[in-house]
């Protein structure tokens, strides 16, 4: 779906976690023949933006060799030097490497390799037509991947801890766009399948 108006839009990639429950860094496991981050670099890449960002941290040399061989379009790399604290570093290290122009971001997570391409889109409409923030809804759950309009951004720069922006849709109650989705790859992360991650986590 292409942009419809001429405001300046990006998409984060979160990719600098330290893998804690797998003992290694999940985002450069192999997942059906590919690392598991390359799957949310084709969302990021596919979405109808105007630049990609991705943050790496943990590894970071292997993460941006794996995201620049799988990347379809230029993909800008942001270190986040304080990775390790938790995910909201992440997202404020992608915020604050923004063009000061941009007036919306698509946030996506590196764990998440089954989101649809076409989510962006519709939650990037959202935010673009007045929304402070949008996300995909299935079955009364919050999805990713989530966008928010430059007027967030200072909130966004202001988290901690590993709860990504969980504070900021919270902060907003009801004013935040939910997007109708029927499809789970909004909700589904490597994470949730952890207990078989032997099965398909290859050193």
């Amino acid at each position: 779906m292409p942009k419809t108006t001429n405001e300046k839009t990006a998409a984060l990639v979160l990719a600098a976690g330290l893998s804690r429950r797998f003992g290694a860094n999940k985002l450069l496991a192999d997942w059906h023949g590919r690392p598991l981050v390359t799957y949310a670099v084709d969302a990021a890449c596919a979405a109808p933006v105007d630049h990609v960002i991705a943050v790496t941290g943990h590894e970071a040399d292997k993460a941006a060799s794996a995201i620049l061989a799988h990347a379809t379009r230029p993909v800008r790399l942001v270190q986040a030097p304080h990775y390790a604290e938790g995910m909201a570093m992440s997202l404020r290290a992608g915020i604050a490497a923004l063009e000061p122009d941009v007036q919306a971001v698509v946030v996506f997570l590196g764990d998440m390799p089954d989101v649809p391409h076409h989510v962006a889109a519709n939650v990037l409409k959202a935010v673009l037509e007045g929304a402070p923030a949008a996300a995909p809804v299935l079955q009364g759950r919050r999805g990713h991947p989530a966008a928010f309009h430059a007027d967030l951004f200072p909130a966004l720069r202001t988290l901690s801890g590993d709860e990504g922006a969980k504070s900021v849709f919270s902060g907003l109650g009801e004013a935040w766009m939910r997007v109708p989705c029927d499809d789970p790859g909004v909700l589904f992360d490597v994470d949730r399948c952890a207990r078989d991650a032997p099965r398909w986590y290859r050193a």
